[in-house]
């Protein structure tokens, strides 16, 4: 008697984890319905470079404005991410996001601690939304 093993298909968790892997630029900034305001977190030209759960946010001239960490679960609907920063005002704080990720897109939207995780794609107060294309 043989047995035949069939391959498992890749977690969705996992397909996206791998497909965030890289640096992304910041394209568009949301925050509690306000479109682009000023944030101390994405100055203009600072890239978000994601290896393993860890994440780091540098400005051009290398300092680094945030940094953490983060889980994924690629089975919600939206596919839900969870942030912790290790630095600033939330550091150690689980903030709850949903995201799309589609090839060089990505795009999240993060509650507050404590607030819901988000569902839509549009921001109310304690929410931030930012979406990034795959730098190059």
């Amino acid at each position: 008697m043989s047995l035949s093993v069939t391959p498992l298909a890749p977690c969705p968790d996992d397909q996206d984890f791998q497909n965030l892997q890289g640096e992304w630029e910041q394209t568009e900034l949301e925050e509690g319905g306000i479109t682009n305001p000023p944030d101390a977190h994405s100055a203009p030209g600072a890239v978000t470079t994601i290896r393993d759960d860890r994440f780091q946010v540098a400005a051009p001239s290398g300092e680094v404005l945030l940094a953490g960490s983060f889980t994924l679960d690629a089975s919600t609907t939206p596919k839900s991410i969870t942030w912790i920063d290790s630095m600033g005002s939330d550091a150690g704080k689980r903030l709850p996001a949903s995201y799309i990720l589609d090839g060089g897109y990505f795009r999240f939207i993060a509650a507050d601690e404590g607030m819901p995780r988000p569902v839509h794609f549009s921001t109310g107060p304690g929410q931030t939304m930012r979406t990034f294309v795959r730098r190059q």
